[in-house]
């Protein structure tokens, strides 16, 4: 498990240091897009160290950079999105129009996320909650994938009863997940 955080970890980092390269020329709702994403980079950027073990926990930090990423993800991340804002320097590819459905799903996870990972700040970052039971033994999304499949989603509150690097460890799963589908690769 810890193996599979931090390469998804990893993943997330090395697809936020692409992005400072990316906003050269953008204008509109395409820079104010690639303005929230950076924020939401950085604050992963921030708060990796600590989830990693190389930097002092500091859940006022973890507290802070959740509510950065929230702000920026769901409604006010799709709402970014107009069809057809794809004018260089967008990376956005055409999927996210072609399956929207799945491109809203992962922008609303990835607030919960957040919202789940700022009300988990003050448990730390490893150990299992006291009630052992937060996973209900379905695996971390509760039985719900990145990309669907009909379970019932996991609520802010639930996330919040995990360790902080858990629940740090869904929202760069739900970044990556989008990033992978929905992103264009660097050229």
């Amino acid at each position: 498990m810890k193996t599979k955080q931090n390469l998804s970890l990893a993943a997330s980092i090395s697809l936020i240091a692409a992005t400072a390269f990316a906003h050269s020329g953008a204008m509109g709702v395409v820079k104010e897009r690639m303005d929230g994403m950076a924020a939401m980079a950085d604050a992963v950027k921030a708060l990796a160290p600590m989830m990693q073990g190389t930097a002092p926990y500091d859940a006022d930090a973890v507290r802070l950079g959740a509510a950065k990423i929230a702000s920026h993800a769901g409604e006010a991340m799709t709402s970014k999105f107009p069809e057809g804002s794809t004018d260089a320097p967008s990376e956005a590819r055409p999927e996210i129009w072609q399956d929207w459905e799945a491109f809203n799903e992962l922008a609303q996870q990835l607030e919960i996320f957040a919202e789940g990972l700022e009300r988990a700040a003050d448990n730390g970052v490893g150990g299992m909650p006291a009630q052992g039971g937060m996973m209900g033994g379905q695996g971390m999304m509760g039985g719900q994938s990145m990309m669907g499949g009909g379970a019932p989603m996991m609520s802010a509150e639930h996330i919040g009863q995990m360790p902080a690097g858990m629940a740090f460890a869904m929202v760069s799963q739900a970044c990556t997940a989008c990033h992978t589908r929905f992103r264009a690769e660097e050229k």
